[in-house]
């Protein structure tokens, strides 16, 4: 019986998510979050959650296929975990998408007032969209995975 559970999965994933370009991906949300809001004056129409959120997206997206990009780097067991983030990525992105979730949790409720429910359902809506773009991009990544 090989099969993984859900903290195996967890794990494995986490190891993934440990190479990932951390610098990176906080600069590039951090940049599309300020341009995000600065065109936002320009034109009238700021809204500091809507930027926020925008750059958690694309932090989180920038870490996570940044994470398994280069799949024959690392130690041995960063390298196994992103060899089977190529092989799952539909498991592996259930993850970075949980994540990102959390963190925009508070974002959509303190800032945008939407209440607790209201918050939940935005926060889930922005990580189901985060699932769905890692896991096609890691999946047209699907190659570079070291077979063993």
């Amino acid at each position: 019986m090989n099969e993984l559970t859900r903290r195996d999965e967890m794990s494995l994933a986490g190891a993934a998510l440990r190479g990932a370009p951390w610098k990176a991906a906080a600069v590039t949300g951090g940049a599309v979050a300020t341009a995000s809001l600065l065109l936002g004056l320009i034109t009238g129409s700021a809204d500091l959650a809507w930027a926020l959120g925008v750059g958690v997206t694309l932090f989180t997206l920038v870490a996570a296929i940044g994470a398994i990009s280069k799949p024959d780097t690392g130690d041995r067991v960063t390298r196994q975990a992103r060899n089977w983030s190529l092989r799952h990525p539909w498991r592996f992105s259930l993850y970075p998408a949980a994540g990102a979730a959390i963190l925009m949790y508070p974002i959509e409720l303190v800032l945008d007032g939407d209440g607790v429910f209201g918050a939940a359902w935005d926060a889930a809506w922005g990580g189901a969209w985060i699932y769905l773009l890692t896991a096609i991009v890691a999946t047209t990544m699907r190659g570079r995975a070291v077979k063993n």
